[in-house]
Order: structure tokens, then sequence, then C-alpha cells
């Protein structure tokens, strides 16, 4: 006979949770979900230590190697689908271009239903918070939810039909001392939303009808005749005698179940709260209420701007109309992706030499006594804690960032009686003013790279939208943006890309100088540096979204960049509740090309794998596949956003200059048309 490990340990059949004699189990790290045998204690007494740490090094080794082969074979699983991965990325930009023609037809669905689903999660979101406030012990999230539901839709149907009929309503009052045996309400729905059954004509549980308690109100009071009400009959004598108001259900599998008062939407819970703290439900509960009423000043936001949904909408459709015109424009983001790579590459191989550079007297080259000097000390305080004890000690080795190591020599330096042998060991990098000059020009460079395709885009969206109808499909209007920004606009780029660059470099100046205060353990320092890069980033952002638009009022006048930039921050203040729709309704639009594109394309990779490799798991490819699809959902979604915006600038362009004509698309012409005093194209922005 062999013991098997407790239930709690092996929860399957005992017959299979029986340990092999002389092995014991250890979690191969610390809160791991995987564990690997040993030896028991009184095996490790007779074969010897070293016996049984070579036996125990098995089981590593066994798993490792399986975490290998393992590697091995998805690697290889890839390379023997390299076929299927060509065609899946084919098809990938099939997806993302029918994806461009189908959103043509139904964005006006998607981002209606997609505002249906914002007022949905504000009504769902405080609902949850709601339960959650008033959630019972040992109850599940989901019971208590039907119970709230339940009770708040029996409190409305009671209150509608007594308003319709003019009957006052029943008193709803329940003694909880007396465990509900006074209750003579109306209630006729148990807590989970059964309904119930007459008492007198109940079979389930017979012994419970008027007759036998005539004083518990099992019959109705204007008739007389038994109800199906929820009540807690008891006689005085009852061996048996419920804690609350409860009847016989209609559902055979549950023959009775409690209830509650009409109107009492949160019961008391007499075990207590799967909450315990009063103030965090307090807070839970008056959260529920502020995240309703969110709910409602959005609803009356999206009635009051239905006008610019519908204009974001046909913005979109634009969009989507010149991408299906000009395919060739989706070349511009691949160019820059190859150039960009290119960029980094050939900088990462000169900033790593500039970094390796490390000077001999970086660290220094004495000897310490105890490790603590030589490396510091860190303060045990909270984050929120500030004071001298909070502060550590900056070490000799670590108080400059990069931060050197500490080793103990061998050979140990005696010095006034105190051995000495910690030393310093210097980093593997470090940053100068030539890696400096280096980064900001890294910096310069990509964001000249994303400037240039921006506006060679917004050159091809606004050339496109004033050609005249019928010359739309005709006319290379992407060839016509390189030529013209090339020759004319090199010069706006670089100015813009340079504020950037300038922007990004100070906020990473200012990551530098916080690593620099960890080494010398200053944490008020790190905490200000970390709220100066915070508000960095943020007018990092508003830069960038200037210089886009400013980049697009380059394309639709010609003229400099400080001018566009100045032409585009005021435009931009004109029409903010316009830029401010385009930009709620862009991310719905991007989340939906996302999901399907990338949806569209493992599923297809998927089905492909099994018919051209069954033998080889799907596994590996279709993670590969969903890359793939991100990247080009990145790819289609970016150009498109762009060709919205731009689409946006000329829209309000024609309405500021008053024009009209055949060259406005479609779906903007009824917008255009109901402005006043419009005059032909002649007057055109110069595109």
């Amino acid at each position: 006979t062999f013991q098997a490990l407790p239930e709690s340990i092996c929860p399957y059949n005992k017959e299979l949770c029986v340990p092999m004699p002389g092995m014991d189990f250890q979690e191969i790290t610390a809160g791991a979900d995987y564990c690997t045998f040993k030896m028991g204690a009184e095996v490790v007494t007779a074969v010897g230590d070293f016996a049984a740490s070579a036996f125990e090094s098995i089981g590593g080794s066994a798993m490792s190697g399986a975490a290998t082969e393992n590697f091995g074979d998805w690697v290889g699983d890839f390379q023997r689908t390299i076929d299927t991965f060509i065609v899946v990325s084919v098809l990938s930009f099939l997806f993302g271009i029918l994806f461009l023609v189908v959103l043509r037809f139904t964005v006006g669905l998607c981002v209606w239903l997609a505002v249906g689903i914002t007022v949905l999660m504000f009504w769902f979101g405080g609902a949850f918070v709601f339960v959650l406030s008033g959630q019972c012990s040992g109850a599940g999230i989901f019971e208590t939810g039907q119970q709230v539901a339940v009770a708040v839709v029996v409190a409305g149907s009671a209150a509608v039909k007594n308003a319709a009929s003019g009957i006052e309503a029943p008193s709803e009052a329940l003694t909880a001392a007396l465990n509900g045996t006074d209750y003579r309400g109306g209630q006729r729905r148990t807590t989970s939303g059964k309904s119930c059954l007459v008492w007198n004509d109940q079979t389930s549980m017979p012994m419970y009808n008027s007759t036998n308690y005539p004083f518990s109100g099992l019959n109705d009071s204007t008739t007389g005749a038994s109800d199906a009400f929820c009540r807690n009959p008891y006689n005085t004598g009852d061996a048996n005698n419920a804690k609350t108001i409860w009847c016989v259900t209609s559902d055979v599998n549950l023959p009775w179940e409690e209830c509650l008062p009409i109107g009492v939407i949160q019961p008391l819970c007499s075990h207590g709260y799967e909450i315990s703290d009063q103030n965090m439900r307090d807070a839970l509960y008056y959260s529920s209420f502020v995240i309703w009423a969110m709910g409602v000043i959005w609803i009356v936001l999206i009635i009051c701007m239905v006008g610019r949904i519908r204009l974001a909408i046909a913005l979109n459709k634009v969009a989507a109309v010149f991408l299906a015109s000009n395919p060739f424009v989706l070349l511009v983001p691949i160019v820059q992706a190859l150039i960009g790579i290119t960029w980094c590459l050939l900088w990462c191989l000169s900033a790593s030499f500039l970094i390796s550079q490390v000077p001999d007297s970086y660290t220094p080259k004495g000897y310490y006594a105890t490790y603590a000097e030589a490396y510091g000390t860190s303060g045990s305080c909270a984050v929120w804690e500030f004071g001298d004890q909070c502060n550590g000690t900056p070490g000799a080795c670590t108080d400059a960032w990069p931060t050197g190591s500490v080793w103990k020599d061998n050979m140990c330096e005696v010095m006034d009686g105190m051995t000495k042998c910690y030393r310093c060991a210097p980093p593997r990098y470090v940053f100068d003013f030539r890696f400096a000059v280096s980064f900001f020009v890294f910096l310069w460079n990509n964001a000249f790279n994303i400037a240039m395709g921006q506006i060679i885009i917004a050159f091809a969206v606004s050339a496109w939208f004033f050609l005249p109808k019928d010359e739309k499909c005709k006319t290379p209007t992407v060839l016509r943006g390189i030529r013209t920004v090339f020759r004319y606009h090199i010069g706006s780029v670089a100015f813009g890309s340079f504020i950037v660059a300038v922007v990004e470099f100070v906020r990473y100046l200012m990551k530098y100088f916080e690593k620099q205060a960890e080494a010398q353990k200053n944490r008020v320092l790190v905490l200000l540096l970390k709220v100066v890069q915070c508000c960095i980033w943020c007018f990092e952002k508003c830069v960038k979204f200037l210089n886009k638009n400013a980049y697009i009022q380059i394309a639709l006048k010609g003229k400099n960049f400080c001018c566009s930039a100045k032409a585009a921050f005021f435009l931009i203040l004109r029409n903010a509740l316009r830029f401010g729709t385009i930009a709620a309704l862009g991310g719905i639009i991007h989340c939906i090309g996302f999901f399907c594109i990338c949806t569209a394309t493992c599923v297809m990779g998927y089905f492909i794998v099994r018919a051209m490799h069954p033998d080889v798991s799907p596994g590996m490819p279709c993670i590969c596949f969903g890359f793939v699809g991100y990247l080009v959902a990145k790819l289609f979604m970016g150009t498109f956003g762009l060709a919205v915006e731009t689409s946006l600038q000329c829209f309000i362009a024609c309405e500021e200059m008053k024009l009209s004509g055949d060259f406005i698309p479609a779906c903007l012409k009824k917008f255009v048309d109901d402005q006043p005093e419009v005059k032909p194209k002649a007057d055109a922005p110069n595109a």
C-alpha cells in the first residue's frame, strides 16, 4: 500500500497521485508554475549529497532540453512554411485593400455602431461598479448582477403598473428581526427572477398553504384568494423558520428560492461583503452614479454633434476613395520603413563604437574596505515617504550613470591596519558629448524621414482632392507630390523635423539626468525629473500634431513652414470640435481596421498552412501571420488616417474660401453646397 498525495496538492484520482518512493518535489523558482523532482531526505542520507545533486540536475536538464527542442521545432516549422508565409503576406495586402473598399460603404454603420458601443460601455461600466459595491461575500459577480437586474426590473415594472392603474402600492416593509414574517408586500419574483406559484396550487411543498398558515398573508388582501406572493409562512412552535421571505418557484430544478422586497436593490449581507472596507464600498457606490452621469453627458454630446459626426463619416469615405484610386501611395510608408531600418542599423554601428569608449579614469582605481562603501546603500522608504532616512548613500563605484560594478580582489590592500579588498570595475559603455551629437543627428534624421512621408501623402491627397471629377483616377498625384516636395519644400521639412528632434532630445536628456540622480540616491530630484519628462512628452505630442497639420497647410498653400504652422494652429482653434470628432472617430476606425486585417490574415493563414503543410503545427506560423497582419494594418491605417486629416483641411479650405464645383468628392458635395455664396474653383488653394 502506497500513500497518495493529498487532494490539495494533486487534484486527480488517487492512483495517479502516488509519488515514487524516495522522491519529493520543489518549484523551479519561487512562485513558478512548474516544479521538478528532488530526492527525499532519507535517500540523500543513503547515497550522499553529491550523488543526490547530480540526480536532481537531471530534471532541470531535461526541462531545459525540452524548451530548447520546442524552440527549435518552432523555428523549423517557420522555415518549412516560408512559402505559406509569402502567400499570406500578399493576401494580407489584399485584405487591407478589401477593407478600404468595404469601409467606403460601411463606414457610417461602423461609426454609429461604435458610438452605440461607447454608450453601452458607460452603462455597463456603471452597473459593474454598482454591483461590485454591494457584492456579498461568497457570491459571484454575475449572480449579484442578476439579482440587481431583477430587482431593478421588478421595481420599475411595479411602479409603472401602479401608476397606470391608479392603485396604491402595498407596503414593502420587512422586519429583519422577525425574519420577514410580517412582510405583506406585492413581490412575486425571486432574487434570480423566477416567478412564484400560488401557495394553494403548488405541489412541491403542499404543507405551505393558506389553511395551515392563515396569518402569514398567503391570500390576496383584496380578493381573499390565495396568491403567488413572496412570504415567510410561520406558526408559533414550527421547528423550521426561514431567514427571510421566499416562495415556491415554477422551476422544477429549484423548488423554492428567497425573495427581496420590491425596491430593495442592494440587500444587507449578513455574512459580510466581498469588499470588506465600508469606505471603499461607498466610493464604488457613488462612482457608479458618476459613470452613469458621464454616459448621459456623452449621449447629449452625441446628439449635439450629429452634424460633425456625419461630416467625419463623409471624410472617411473620401479617404477610402483616395486610397482605392491611388494604391501606389502605400509605397511611401514602405520606402520610409526601409530607409528608417537602414539608417538605424548604420547609426547603431557607429553609436556602438562611441559608447564603448570608456575612459580609463571613469571609475576610481583604489581599494575599499566594505562592499557598501564601494557600491553604496539604498533607502528603505516607500515611494510616498521622504526624509534623510529615505536617501541612500552613493558608492564610490556607482555614483555616476552608467554605473560601474564592484568586485573583490584576492590581493587586498592593508592601510592603517584596515584590510581593503573591494575594487571598482568600469561599465561596458558610457554616454559623452560625442554620443549626444550622434544621438541628436539620429533623432533629426528619423523625424525628417517621418515628415517626408507625411508631406508627400498630404500633397498627393490635396492634389487629388482638387482635380476635376473625370481626372481623379487618371493623374498620378503621388509622383507629383514627390516632385514638388523635393523641389520646393525640403527646407520646411528639415526645419519642422529639427524642432521635433530638439524636443525629443531634451526629453531624453531629462531621462539621462534622472538616471544620474538615481545613481546619487536623490529621490526628490528623480521624482521631479519624472514630472518634467511627462510635461515634455505632452508638449512633444502637441508639436508633432501641429507639425503634421503644418505640412498639410504647406501642401495646400505652398507657403513656408512658419507661416503654415501659424495657419494650422489657428485653423485647429477655429475648428477644434471638428478636429476632436475626427480624432475620436479615427481611433474607432483604426481599431476596427487593425482587428479586421489581423484576424483575416491569421484565419486565412491557418487554413492555408493546414492545406499546404498538414504535418506542421500551425502555432508558430499563425504568430508570424499575426505580426504580418499588424504591420500591414499599421501601414494601411496610418496612410488612411493622414488622408482623412488632409481631406478635412481641404474641405475647410473650400468652406472658408467659398469654393464649389465638380472637383469636390460626392461624399462631401452636400456639406460644401450648404455653404452660401460659393464661387468657382479658380480661387482654389495652390495644391
